[in-house]
């Protein structure tokens, strides 16, 4: 089976593109708008980008009336946001949050999550439940215009300003616990995945800053 998405009719029931990508890792997504309006949702299509300083992306379709995603203006607007893990433990939460609710309505309340708040943005809510958090500091917004309304994105950048890890998720030789953590991730359709199994291999070769994480390798 091939087809060309942009010119023919996908030959299956459900769209296979995004079941291709997998697993993505979520963009839990934490701000407020200038009128100090929280919002909490997340974006499967999240990633990091550059490790030297931190910087990360994530993309958000527009809705099918034109309305651009609440997330993206506050990040332009205060010129932060927050990332929490989404966990297996706040799988519901995360999905409750990603509901389309009436701006008088909270996401966090809506969800049963607890709030904190940043160190460097004192106003941009956190997770509290969340083992790790990013404070990301705005850079700018790249938008594509897609083949329909809801196909158009904005594509926003930042930079990783501080990074909050809960001391009970890390191991004695220093590392994120994983499999502890138990990490979700989105595939296609409504599926999701769990890490919860983890496995070591090293290149050939690499250097002491490279298995540390800080230095660039392949890939």
């Amino acid at each position: 089976m091939k087809y060309s998405p942009t010119t023919e009719a996908n030959p299956l029931p459900y769209s296979p593109f995004k079941s291709c990508t997998v697993p993505r890792p979520i963009g839990w997504l934490s701000s407020v708008s200038e009128d100090g309006v929280e919002n909490l949702a997340p974006y499967s299509q999240w990633q990091n980008l550059t490790f030297d300083p931190p910087m990360v992306m994530f993309s958000a379709n527009q809705y099918p009336d034109g309305r651009r995603k609440d997330t993206v203006i506050n990040a332009e607007e205060t010129g932060w946001f927050v990332w929490n893990m989404a966990t297996y433990a706040l799988r519901e939460a995360v999905n409750i949050s990603a509901m389309v609710l009436p701006p008088e309505e909270s996401e966090f309340d809506r969800a049963g999550v607890t709030r904190s708040y940043a160190d460097l943005a004192p106003t941009v809510p956190m997770v509290a439940e969340s083992p790790v958090h990013f404070e990301c500091r705005y850079l700018s917004t790249h938008r594509l215009p897609g083949a329909s309304t809801v196909g158009t994105i904005d594509i926003v950048y930042a930079q990783v300003e501080k990074i909050h890890v809960a001391d009970e998720v890390i191991t004695p030789d220093g590392r994120l616990d994983i499999p502890s953590i138990q990490p979700i991730a989105r595939m296609g359709y409504f599926d999701y995945a769990v890490v919860n199994e983890t496995f070591e291999m090293k290149v050939p070769g690499s250097t002491p800053e490279a298995e540390a994480g800080l230095q660039g390798r392949a890939g």
